[in-house]
């Protein structure tokens, strides 16, 4: 049965089967990019915090007073998925008018790198239910967390629900935004490892990615800040949005007298997705912005 959701309360249960993932003592080197895992004192002196993301100044810092290894959660190891009959791999000629070149493993794999995980891409395209099943039987033994993409309007959903179903406990539902899709998420396999399944269509799936993955994996990490930056901007263009849904409009970033932020043409095509610098959110509960108006902008990439 499926259920429509909320963002904050989707999100919610899904970080309720995200834990940090047990610490331990690693090399300087090989904690570079991990979380602190706890306080640092050089003495008295509190060096380093815990929840912090260990970075080049951290590692010299601690190798300074004569550290060779710190306490660190580790990176959470993803699994990425993507399933359908109709896609093709890149570098792979399309057959018919019906194929794709599949991209959503490729772009969700550097994503969850991106948030701090390590992000292992399947190579193989599972078509049908054994192959999927036993794709997902063989990855668990590596993953933390298992990513799977697939198209809400065809067999492609129906088919990874079904193999989800066989291996675990996941629900289906449908996030409040714009031009979402179905989802699933739950826990599979004898671990119970935390499962999310994503929309096929690239837009929808790098949303999803940044709203609901990128928090699972930095709660696994441990990190104080799960969450992308938001900042207040003004706008440059009147913007809409449907009542009764979240959008989130892609956007460019720029410097006048203070932060402005404009709407992104063409806001289906990918090419908008790969430009955009933020993401415009507005509530269900509104018809849109004016131009002017000062509005919440999750930040992709700060290039102002």
């Amino acid at each position: 049965m499926e259920q429509k959701l909320g963002v904050n309360e989707f999100l919610t249960q899904l970080l309720e089967i995200s834990h940090p993932l047990e610490s331990f003592d690693m090399p300087l080197l090989d904690a570079h990019g991990a979380t602190l895992a706890e306080d640092i004192y050089a003495g008295s002196r509190h060096v380093l915090k815990k929840g912090s993301r260990i970075r080049s100044t951290q590692i010299g810092l601690a190798a300074s007073i004569g550290l060779d290894h710190l306490p660190t959660r580790p990176h959470p190891r993803v699994v990425v998925i993507s399933a359908g009959d109709d896609l093709v791999e890149p570098g792979n000629r399309l057959q018919d008018s019906e194929d794709e070149f599949e991209s959503n493993s490729w772009m969700l794999t550097t994503a969850v790198k991106e948030a701090g995980a390590m992000g292992y891409r399947v190579h193989s395209i599972p078509e049908n239910h054994e192959q999927l099943k036993l794709v997902i039987e063989d990855q668990l033994v590596r993953a933390d967390l298992v990513v799977i993409s697939g198209e809400s309007h065809d067999e492609s959903f129906d088919l990874i629900t079904s193999v989800l179903n066989e291996l675990g406990e996941v629900q289906t539902v449908i996030p409040n935004i714009e031009n979402s899709g179905r989802h699933n998420f739950g826990t599979i396999g004898p671990d119970k490892t935390p499962v999310i399944t994503l929309p096929g269509d690239p837009i929808s799936a790098y949303l999803s990615a940044e709203l609901f993955v990128r928090p699972m994996i930095r709660t696994m990490l441990g990190a104080v800040n799960i969450h992308r930056t938001i900042l207040r901007a003004q706008l440059t263009e009147n913007v809409e949005s449907p009542i009764g849904t979240t959008s989130l409009i892609r956007a460019s970033l720029s410097q006048g007298g203070q932060l402005l932020v404009t709407p992104l043409l063409e806001q289906e095509t990918l090419a908008t997705l790969s430009d955009a610098q933020g993401l415009i959110a507005i509530a269900a509960d509104s018809p849109g912005a004016l131009k002017d108006e000062i509005v919440d902008v999750m930040v992709l990439e700060r290039a102002v």
